[in-house]
C-alpha cells in the first residue's frame, strides 16, 4: 500500500489545522481526496480520531464547512477525518446518471457486480486502506470512533456493528437504518450487490443488530421534520429491532428539525462530547 500523501489545502482553525490530502487509492484504483481536522493538541502529542461518513452527493468538504465541529474538536483534542463518499474520476457507464447511485453514492460497501466491483470498494477503503494511511502519516494514537449522516449514518452503524471491538463509540444523524427495505437502499444494493437479498444483510444495520453479534451502544439523532424519515430512513425499524434483541440504543427525536446540516450543526457538540467520553476513557 502506498503511503504517499499530497497536501492540497491547509487552513488554521481554532488553533489547529484543517487540511485536505490527495492520494492514490489501491482499493478504489483512482485518486482520492480526504479532509482532516487536527486539533492544537496534535502539535505535541498523538490524538484520537472521529471518522465522519457523509451522505448522498457529499464530498470530503461538506461536513468540514457546514457542521461547525472544529471548535469543540479543538477543545476536546479529537481529530476528525472525512473520507469522500465514492470513487472519483472513473466515468463508468451510468455512474453520473442519478444522485443516489454511482458518483457520490458509494454506500460504504464492497460491490460485487460489474462494472462496479473493481472500484466501488468503499468498505475496504474506509475500514482498511485509509486508516492505515493516516495512522502511518498523521499524529493519531490509534483510538477511533465513528459517526455519519444519512447514507453515512448507515455506514457508521454498519462498520461499527461488523467490527464490535474496533470503535470506541458510534453515533449517527438520520441514518438509513434499514436499507434493504427502502428505495435508496434497494437501488444501491441491487446495483452494487445483485438481486439476491441474502447478500444485502451484511450492510443493513437492522439485520446486523438482529444477529446479536454486537452489544455496542448506538447513539442516534433524528429530526421529526425530515422529509426522508418515513420512506427512506426507517428509524422505527431501528428502534423495533433494538427493542426486540435488547440492543443498547440512545434514540433522540427532535421536533421541527429536517435532514439538513442545520440539524447536524445544532447537535454535533453532543456527539463530539459523547465520543470524547468513550475515546478518553477507553483502557489502553
Amino acid at each position: 500500500m502506498t503511503t504517499t500523501l499530497t497536501e492540497i489545502a491547509a487552513n488554521k482553525c481554532f488553533g489547529g489545522w484543517l487540511k485536505r490530502y490527495k492520494h492514490r487509492s489501491t482499493s478504489l484504483d483512482c485518486d482520492m481526496i480526504f479532509a482532516v481536522y487536527l486539533p492544537p493538541q496534535a502539535e505535541t502529542q498523538k490524538v484520537p480520531v472521529l471518522w465522519w461518513l457523509s451522505g448522498l452527493t457529499c464530498t470530503d468538504e461538506n461536513f468540514m464547512q457546514k457542521a461547525g465541529a472544529q471548535r469543540i474538536a479543538a477543545e476536546l483534542g479529537i481529530a476528525i477525518i472525512c473520507p469522500d463518499t465514492s470513487p472519483r474520476g472513473l466515468d463508468l457507464p451510468g455512474e453520473h446518471d442519478s444522485y443516489d447511485f454511482g458518483s457520490g453514492a458509494g454506500f460504504y460497501l464492497n460491490a460485487t457486480q460489474e462494472p462496479w466491483k473493481t472500484n466501488y470498494r468503499m468498505y475496504d477503503y474506509v475500514t482498511q486502506e485509509l486508516p492505515g494511511l493516516v495512522m502511518a502519516n498523521l499524529p493519531l494514537n490509534g483510538r477511533e470512533s465513528i459517526s455519519g449522516h444519512s447514507m453515512g449514518g448507515h455506514g457508521a452503524l454498519v462498520l461499527a456493528l461488523r467490527q464490535p471491538d474496533r470503535y470506541s463509540s458510534v453515533s449517527a444523524f438520520a441514518p438509513i437504518a434499514n436499507p434493504s427495505n427502502c428505495p435508496w437502499g434497494e437501488k444501491a444494493f441491487s446495483g452494487y450487490l445483485g438481486a439476491y437479498r441474502g447478500t444485502w444483510a451484511q450492510y443493513d444495520a437492522c439485520k446486523l443488530i438482529s444477529t446479536r453479534q454486537s452489544r455496542q451502544e448506538l447513539f442516534v439523532d433524528q429530526g421529526e421534520a425530515d422529509n426522508f424519515k418515513n420512506e427512506q430512513l426507517k428509524p422505527e425499524q431501528l428502534q423495533a429491532v433494538c427493542a426486540e434483541v435488547d440492543h443498547p440504543l440512545i434514540y433522540r427525536s427532535h421536533a421541527g428539525y429536517d435532514h439538513s446540516y442545520f440539524f447536524i450543526a445544532t447537535f454535533i457538540e453532543d456527539h463530539l462530547r459523547y465520543h470524547a467520553k468513550h475515546l478518553f476513557n477507553r483502557a489502553e
